[in-house]
Formats: C-alpha cells, structure tokens, sequence
C-alpha cells in the first residue's frame, strides 16, 4: 500500500481527526487550568490567540469527525483546522518575535501585545469566557506571577521555581520557549493536515 493510500484510509478514520480534537483541547486546557491557574502565570494577548488557534482546528475536526469519509464534512473539518493551523503559526512568530526582542533589550520589537483582545469575525471571547481569553500577562515574560498572601503546595512551588525565568521546554537551559513550542506544534499540524487532504483528493479522484 502506498504512503498516500495510507493516509487516505487514515484520514477517513474517525481516530485521526480524534486525536486533533483531544490533542487540541489538551493543550488549551493544560495552558489555562495548569499554567496559568495552578502556576499562577496570566497569558499575554498572543497566549489567547493561539488556544483560540488550537480550538479552531480542534472545531474542525469535530466537524469532520461525523463522517470523515463523506467530502463535505471532511472539506468543510479541513477548512476549519487549516484556518486554525495558518493562524496558529501566525501568532506564534509574532509571539516569538516579541519574545526574542524582549529578552533582546529592544523596546521597538515589542508590538502587538495588548490587554485589549481583538478575535477573528469580532467574536467577544473575551466576555463569554474571561478566564480563558483574556489576556491578563505581557507577551515575552511567561514567568509565574504568584499573587500577594498565596499559600502554595510543595508541587506548586516546585513548578514556579522550575518557570522562575520563563517558560522553556527545558527551563534549566532556556531551550524551545513557549512560542518557539507552538510555532513546532502549529506546522506539524498543518503539514499532517496537507498530507491528509492531498490523499483525500487523489483518492476521490480515482
């Protein structure tokens, strides 16, 4: 069977298009419920713009997840995960741009970090789900802000002082922040996602 078969029949599983949803949704999650409630680090405007990202794609494949092997649906779960992928990758290079500039020392690199959201189609995230799409940080600095009189666990304080410098996919040696981290995540989406459409069209074509 050819790598393109493959992935057709892949790709009209419901099991690939489950595993964006939960991997999505996951992510989202884990920023908000861990990060930022348990660790206490509040995400900055571009922090909220990407799990509005990752909630798009994971839109799309609920949507194709009802019958992926049906093109509608599954052209219509593409469009919307392409959408969140593209503008994934969107965000995290400004992301990562404002990152690098911040730690850079240059103040004129830091732009498009606000405490004021604006979302696609002028969708009010931030008055439906506060908690979740406002941004309250400053894009650059994902260092832990433990308010005045918090008592902490032990496993919190551990995970504070782990961040204490921002947050890095290897914190002890500052390696892959946390835009560099979804900027990875974004593209391999995106290119699975390529691979899975262009198998889906060359198998409606036969």
């Amino acid at each position: 069977m050819s790598f393109f078969k493959k992935m057709a029949k892949f790709q009209d599983s419901r099991i690939s298009w489950a595993i964006l949803v939960f991997v999505s949704v996951a992510l989202v999650v884990i920023a908000h419920s861990l990060f930022q409630n348990y660790a206490y680090m509040p995400p900055c405007e571009q922090c909220v713009y990407i799990r509005f990202a990752f909630l798009c794609m994971a839109l799309g494949g609920v949507i194709a997840i009802i019958n992926p092997k049906n093109l509608l649906f599954a052209l219509v779960g593409y469009v919307f995960a392409f959408w969140g992928a593209v503008q994934g990758i969107m965000y995290s290079v400004k992301l990562a741009k404002i990152h690098e500039a911040v730690h850079g020392d240059d103040p004129f690199g830091v732009q498009g970090c606000s405490t004021e959201p604006h979302y696609p189609f002028g969708l009010p995230l931030e008055k439906w789900a506060p908690d979740w799409f406002m941004p309250t940080g400053d894009c650059g600095y994902d260092s832990p802000m433990v308010p005045d009189g918090a008592v902490l666990s032990d496993l919190q304080k551990s995970i504070v002082d782990l961040y204490a410098d921002g947050w890095y996919l290897v914190p002890s040696s500052k390696f892959m922040s946390m835009a560099d981290c979804t900027l990875l995540g974004f593209g391999i989406c995106f290119v699975v996602l390529a691979l899975m459409l262009v198998s889906k069209l060359l198998s409606f074509m036969k």
